[in-house]
């Protein structure tokens, strides 16, 4: 029985070649296949190799002349990534040394080889596509040798030829071999030892970097999660490549081998590394950063689309016709805002938005032109442009008409910008500090309250703030001579000197007559039948005391003690009093 299967498949298997390859065979140059000079390094070589065979594999490109091409891109591969056939093909026009001459292949060595055999024995590496992801079948060969096949030989038996008698019934013919394979898909490159020369271009991640570099520390990543001998891995790695060079900038990129650094590989939920699997470290659900493993298409555009969805969101977009820096902010911190014509937040400004979110709060408006009255109103006179607001309440513009060369490079341009206002910003806070504190101690005036020193005086990280109303000029003098008189003296606590403290006493004046908002944040009147009063106001709990009676040193003095002694009776405002 075997004789004559044999016998009646000697005719098809010399057959074959011509039906499958009719008429001369075309030399075709391997280094103008891949897209590659000369001096390309291996790496360039393997990263056109893997960008073409992407392009062209059967499985997903089902135009005319996509399987030629992809046995083309396959040869091409198999030359130049094996120093001794590429020198043989430099010399020789040859990678066998041999003009002319062909050996080891079934079907022709100039670029239409659909099976391959490296030396002529059993071993070479067949990589097949399936539904899982990408998985290599290897030989004991341990050959470079990029192989694929109509359905390749799954039964370990070692055919040089790389397809089985079935696989020739299937596509010659019609139909399958009694018990044979009915598979007819092509395979596909990127077994993890196909190429165990290649140079690696990920960082490796270990714990101690991910923990000091990675994690809550604003940069987007992309991790690729793996062990040696796990499915999609070279594959994955060059997507994620072309990805972060797309991106650069934006994200970074590292790989983690789950053989040792087990413990951040249970961190991301991976037990067992069979396939590679992509996670990218994202804020985009909170300040502190995630880990969400990328579930979609291995290709380039899928995997962008989903690193561009997780960039931080730190910066809040606002209507620019209805917007003004608020006086104050919930950290204390310095507030920078884009203005610029795009629909969405930039790329960029997203990107540094995670690496300062915890130096500034970040704003970014949509406007059509230069004509936008709030570009007027802030000085802005192109676009884009960055205007700031330091703590101190000063607003300036830092930059307008941005324009950057890439996206890297627009990064690096706004970095910088927010290092220098940063700088800026701690020189004025400073001088704020030190001018109130030599107030403070020189016995000179008790400061006005503003919209600009609000937050300082009377902000968050003050105890309690002690506020002199009055409606007069000789009110004003009045309470001046005495919030200045007591403000020297020690009470209970020590008087405010640094807000910072969190245990600070601040006095202030303020004018009634232009501040009636505020004061009806306490009283819905706002105390207009006074002329002068004292408010006790603790804005960490949202409470406050009045004294309306005559404001007298002795009188001022005891109310001021009540208060830090705790024998006053607080309110709750009925709204936070606000300085406009």
């Amino acid at each position: 029985m075997v004789t004559m299967v044999c016998r009646l498949l000697l005719p098809a298997l010399l057959l074959f070649p011509l039906l499958l390859f009719p008429g001369e065979a075309k030399t075709l140059d391997p280094y103008k296949v891949l897209g590659v000079d000369k001096n390309a390094s291996q790496r360039d070589i393997q990263k056109a190799f893997h960008k073409l065979s992407l392009q062209y594999h059967p499985d997903k490109n089902k135009n005319k002349g996509a399987q030629e091409k992809f046995a083309e891109i396959n040869n091409a591969y198999e030359i130049l990534s094996d120093e001794e056939k590429k020198k043989n093909y430099d010399l020789y026009g040859d990678e066998k040394g041999n003009p002319g001459f062909g050996g080891g292949n079934f079907g022709n060595h100039e670029g239409y080889s659909y099976f391959s055999h490296a030396g002529g024995r059993p071993g070479s590496s067949y990589f097949t596509s399936d539904s899982e992801g990408w998985q290599t079948m290897d030989g004991q060969g341990n050959s470079k040798t990029f192989s694929f096949s109509f359905g390749g030989d799954s039964t370990g038996s070692g055919n040089p030829f790389g397809f089985s008698f079935g696989d020739i019934f299937s596509n010659i013919f019609g139909g399958a071999m009694k018990g044979g394979s009915q598979n007819s898909g092509f395979s596909n490159f990127g077994g993890p030892n196909s190429r165990s020369d290649s140079p690696a271009s990920l960082k490796d991640i270990k714990s101690q970097f991910f923990n000091k570099h990675i994690s809550d520390q604003g940069m987007t990543w992309l991790l690729l999660f793996f062990t040696p001998a796990a499915k999609g891995y070279q594959i994955l790695e060059t997507i994620v490549e072309d990805v972060v060079s797309s991106l650069d900038g934006a994200i970074k990129a590292g790989r983690v081998n789950c053989l040792t650094e087990k413990a951040l590989c249970r961190e991301a939920g991976i037990s067992s590394a069979k396939s590679a699997r992509l996670f990218i470290y994202s804020y985009i659900s909170s300040e502190k950063g995630s880990l969400v493993e990328y579930t979609g298409n291995h290709d380039s555009k899928s995997l962008k689309i989903f690193c561009q969805d997780h960039l931080p969101r730190f910066s809040k977009r606002i209507d620019a016709t209805q917007f003004d820096f608020p006086s104050r902010t919930i950290k204390d911190l310095p507030q920078v805002l884009l203005l610029s014509t795009k629909k969405d937040t930039p790329v960029m400004w997203r990107t540094v938005s995670g690496l300062y979110y915890k130096k500034f709060i970040f704003y970014d408006a949509k406007v059509h032109d230069i004509s936008h009255p709030l570009l007027k109103k802030l000085g802005v006179k192109d676009l884009p442009a960055v205007v700031g607001r330091t703590v101190d309440g000063e607003v300036q513009v830092l930059r307008a008409g941005i324009a950057v060369k890439d996206l890297k490079s627009g990064i690096n341009e706004l970095s910088s910008l927010l290092e220098s206002f940063e700088k800026k910003n701690k020189r004025a806070t400073s001088r704020q500090a030190k001018k109130s504190s030599q107030s403070e101690q020189s016995g000179a005036n008790v400061p006005f309250l503003t919209a600009e020193n609000f937050d300082y005086i009377c902000g968050e990280k003050t105890a309690v703030c002690i506020i002199g109303v009055f409606r007069s000029s000789e009110a004003k003098q009045k309470l001046e001579t005495v919030l200045s008189a007591i403000s020297q003296k020690t009470l209970v606590r020590q008087q405010h000197q640094d807000p910072n403290s969190g245990n600070s006493i601040s006095y202030a004046l303020l004018d009634a007559s232009k501040q009636s908002a505020f004061l009806s944040s306490f009283e819905r009147s706002g105390y207009k039948s006074s002329d002068k009063f004292l408010v006790a106001y603790k804005p960490r709990r949202g409470k406050f005391a009045a004294f309306t009676d005559e404001v007298t040193m002795e009188e001022a003095e005891k109310f001021v003690g009540s208060v830090l002694n705790g024998d006053i009776k607080f309110s709750n405002v009925r709204q936070k009093p606000i300085v406009r």
